[in-house]
């Protein structure tokens, strides 16, 4: 039996063509056809005037020229989404690379960036090929929440320069504190017209996304700004002021100069290239994942961002990996697969060739008001305070993941946190230990109740039952919800059985969320049972109650609830 057990586990694994296979040809085997061309270019079309914008602000932030995040999004996210293994993902540089990016042009130059983004690359296929993109998802959710927290603020003080028109003494400090100490020494040198573009930019973006969500908020923001700048003369800096504008074509592809010594200096930047980008990708995916009921394959999505950054290299770029925010602005455009960033990526490259002479016009102030807009919503505020009142075990972990990004390094900060993560995890599983005494080393024989067998409680079509046995914690999200993502499949009602569960853990509590929101768009009604007190508080505390869930006390109780008239608003 174990054998034949065995055998069929084995034979459940899949191949590797099936794990490496690039989503766009699963999605071309569905069939393609011409109504899906259409959605697809209208929402690469959507996404890309948002990334027009975007992808300048975050190059120039990061210490290199405004076209260089053009090549990224251009090359790197063309093959992010060609060879990747997610249907939505939208490839292009990151804000989470601004700090590490400008750490390595201002150590080794733009020479030694392009090494150390192609040595990430090669980095990335061995993880990718390796099959280790599973363990990635492991991160403990208040890590994830930290950590994004801590790049906002980090990028936000980057950008406070040109939002005021500042003029410093000498070079911006990196570290948060000393170049806090510098900005209030050149606070004297604010210029009135860059602050007025930065908030006209912030005014116009925030105004848009309430009254009109669907226009490009941020392009006609910095259109705006460039406008009043332009007819005004105002003195604000510019990128035609500061760059020369940007060129109008790609750069032939070419290797940057390569040693060995070299390759050991920069070595240390692409490990923290290759790290960061695994987990920003992986993020985006699985955020693209809860939007839209699908699976990304995780190795296979690693193997095209290692040929995405080396290819963006070869080109002039920069780092390239998955970017949540324009990933999920494809997703509420309606894409259907990976062409629509592939259509997005082709978008840029014609109009960096016909309206660069315009980028020239550009304020630095108004790309940085449009990071700092990015920066507020990179800043989970919902979760984090959420987190912070949950329990002390998850606010330790986010707090020292938080502090640790912002005044060390980031990559200390995921490692801390990981590190802090487990450790609670071992203390949570020690304390769910529990003995009972008096317990007969066989159970007894239990007599049938007197109440009539009800055989629909096991042929009932339209309701399908799942018990979670064991600790469901950050380990397991990713298995538990690989299951979750089926609860809509042809059925009414879900309920999930909790009472065999000693403990969740906020990630495990995220994972709930997402399954709960998603068969509510479904119209499926959801029914946690059997639930301990305890993970029924974290539950509603990460907003897993009505009208999402109901909550039951056993299996019995959450059928009863669906026989009611009203079942669905009692519990």
């Amino acid at each position: 039996m174990d054998q034949v057990r065995r055998t069929n586990h084995q034979q459940a694994r899949p191949t590797f063509a099936e794990l490496f296979t690039p989503k766009l040809v699963t999605v071309l085997r569905e069939g393609y056809s011409l109504a899906h061309f259409r959605t697809d270019a209208i929402a690469g079309l959507t996404v890309a005037i948002v990334a027009l914008p975007l992808s300048m602000a975050i190059a120039i932030a990061s210490g290199v020229t405004p076209e260089r995040g053009l090549y990224t999004s251009i090359v790197g996210g063309f093959i992010i989404s060609a060879l990747g293994g997610s249907r939505f993902q939208i490839g292009g540089p990151a804000g989470a690379f601004i700090v590490l990016v400008a750490a390595t042009v201002a150590r080794v130059g733009v020479d030694g960036l392009l090494l150390a983004t192609m040595m990430a690359g090669v980095f990335l296929l061995a993880i990718g090929y390796l099959r280790l993109g599973t363990y990635i998802k492991f991160i403990p959710y208040p890590v994830t929440v930290g950590f994004t927290a801590g790049i906002a603020v980090i990028i936000f003080s980057g950008q406070i320069t040109e939002l005021f028109g500042l003029t410093l003494a000498g070079k911006e400090p990196g570290p948060l504190v000393p170049k806090l100490m510098a900005l209030s020494e050149a606070a004297g040198s604010i210029n009135p017209a860059a602050t007025f573009v930065a908030v006209l930019t912030i005014a116009t973006i925030v105004f848009l996304k309430r009254w009109r969500p669907k226009w490009p908020a941020m392009l006609i923001a910095i259109g705006l700004a460039s406008l009043v700048v332009a007819l005004f003369a105002l003195p604000a800096e510019t990128i035609g002021t500061r760059y020369g504008g940007i060129p109008r074509s790609l750069q032939w592809p070419a290797f940057p100069p390569i040693s060995i010594d070299r390759m050991v200096d920069v070595l240390p930047d692409a490990v923290a290239f290759a790290l960061l980008g695994a987990i920003e990708s992986l993020l985006s995916a699985v955020v693209a994942d809860g939007m839209t009921g699908r699976r990304h394959r995780s190795n296979c999505e690693l193997v095209a961002q290692g040929f995405a950054n080396i290819a963006s290299a070869l080109f002039g770029g920069i780092c390239a990996t998955g970017t949540i925010a324009r990933t999920a602005t494809n997703v509420r455009a309606g894409a259907h697969g990976p062409v629509a960033g592939m259509v997005h990526s082709a978008i840029l490259l014609v109009l960096m060739l016909v309206a660069a002479p315009l980028a020239s016009y550009i304020p630095l102030a108004a790309l940085a008001g449009v990071l700092a807009v990015v920066c507020w919503n990179m800043f989970e505020k919902q979760a984090f305070a959420t987190l912070l009142r949950t329990s002390r075990g998850d606010a330790l972990v986010l707090m020292a993941t938080f502090l640790i990004v912002v005044f060390r390094d980031l990559t200390e900060g995921i490692v801390v946190g990981f590190a802090l993560g487990s450790i609670l995890f071992i203390d949570r599983m020690a304390k769910s230990i529990a003995v009972e005494a008096d317990q007969p080393l066989v159970p007894d024989d239990i007599a049938d109740r007197a109440s009539t067998y009800d055989s629909s409680e096991a042929s009932d079509a339209d309701t399908v039952v799942y018990r979670i046995s064991g600790a469901f914690f950050f380990g397991a999200a990713s298995t538990v919800g690989t299951v979750l993502d089926r609860i809509a499949d042809q059925r009414k009602n879900f309920i999930l059985d909790c009472s065999a569960v000693p403990f969740f853990d906020s990630t495990a509590a995220n994972v709930i969320e997402g399954a709960a929101h998603k068969a509510r768009r479904a119209g499926v009604r959801f029914i946690i049972a059997g639930a301990a007190p305890q993970t029924r508080r974290m539950l509603i505390n990460h907003g897993v109650k009505r009208p999402l869930v109901t909550y039951a006390a056993s299996i019995r109780d959450a059928r009863a609830q669906l026989k009611a008239p009203d079942g669905f608003n009692r519990g």
